[in-house]
């Protein structure tokens, strides 16, 4: 498959501001995962690895397949952008470039560097070392054409509230599961049993790669394809959906008849201005707020069916 890389150059005052505004355009048009490109980025302490690039621009790059409704996507992004650049002084310059398979799935790579998140657990990409302490809990991922490399702060936040509310033995569902990221990190702290569902079959591929290579047991994971819950049948402790705002309240019509009277549901992916609409959507379901975290203007909320004890 052909792909369109569209990189966004920019300056602004505030940066990081502008990079998040800008990767919240890209996933507002469905986009499996940005790379932001930060010029003051440090050196992780095992260095930079063999293929890195310095970058010299703060950039955000999204990745499009090239088919019927690209045009389309081209035009209401860039259509985003000018908003971005009257309300937030964003100047930027659009890159458009045509890649295939095997170019896309290099190109990120050079970003993507292995990160401690939480107390114990070290995400790292297949093609890096990573010498892991006694208590590191490591994590190997290649995402492919699927979004979750743990450097994003929305599965940054998930990964975090996984090791805090997964408790060892619990059914864990992971809905949107894209690299599989979340599946892994609860079958290592000992979940039960881990499923995941993803409507896109390649991101099920991968996350059951992904599983494997991590050498989690075929008998210990189940993955569907399929739209958010549709054919998931078993009851779960702790079930984590890192999708968009709009996702999140569809699925909150629905969760409770998947979640444990006791469980816990963490709900990530919600930009900060969308904070109280969910809020106010998950009181109306039914929940109680028991935490939220809030990183680089994403939003993570845990919470649980009122009356739970």
């Amino acid at each position: 498959m052909k792909w369109m890389e569209i990189k966004v150059v920019f300056d602004c005052e505030n940066t990081q501001q502008a990079a998040d505004l800008i990767a919240n355009a890209f996933h507002e048009l469905e986009v499996n995962g940005v790379v932001i490109e930060d010029p003051g980025m440090e050196p992780p302490p095992e260095g930079w690895g063999k293929n890195a690039i310095k970058v010299e621009h703060y950039g955000v790059t999204g990745y499009f397949p090239v088919d019927g409704a690209l045009e389309q996507k081209c035009k209401e992004i860039e259509k985003k952008l000018a908003k971005l650049k009257k309300k937030n002084d964003i100047h930027y310059k659009i890159i458009y470039t045509d890649l295939d398979h095997s170019d896309w799935a290099e190109s990120w790579k050079a970003f993507y560097l292995p990160e401690k998140i939480g107390e114990n657990i070290v995400v790292k990409p297949a093609w890096c070392q990573h010498f892991a302490d006694q208590d590191e809990i490591v994590i190997e991922i290649d995402p492919g054409m699927a979004f979750g490399t743990g450097t994003h702060p929305t599965t940054f936040m998930c990964i975090q509230m996984v090791e805090k509310y997964l408790q060892r033995g619990d059914l864990f569902l992971d809905v949107g599961t894209g690299s599989g990221i979340l599946m892994i990190t609860a079958a290592k702290l000992g979940a039960g049993m881990v499923w995941g569902t993803d409507n896109d079959a390649t991101a099920v591929n991968i996350a059951r790669k992904n599983l494997l290579g991590n050498e989690i047991e075929k008998t210990a994971f189940h993955l569907i394809v399929g739209d958010l819950i549709d054919n998931v049948t078993e009851i779960f402790d702790l079930v984590a959906a890192n999708l968009t705002s709009r996702s999140i309240i569809t699925l909150l019509n629905n969760i409770r008849g998947v979640l444990a009277a006791s469980g816990v549901f963490l709900c990530s992916g919600i930009p900060s201005e969308d904070k109280h609409m969910v809020e106010d959507e998950i009181d109306h379901a039914g929940f109680e707020i028991i935490e939220t975290l809030d990183k680089e203007g994403w939003i993570l909320i845990a919470c649980k069916i009122k009356g739970a004890f």
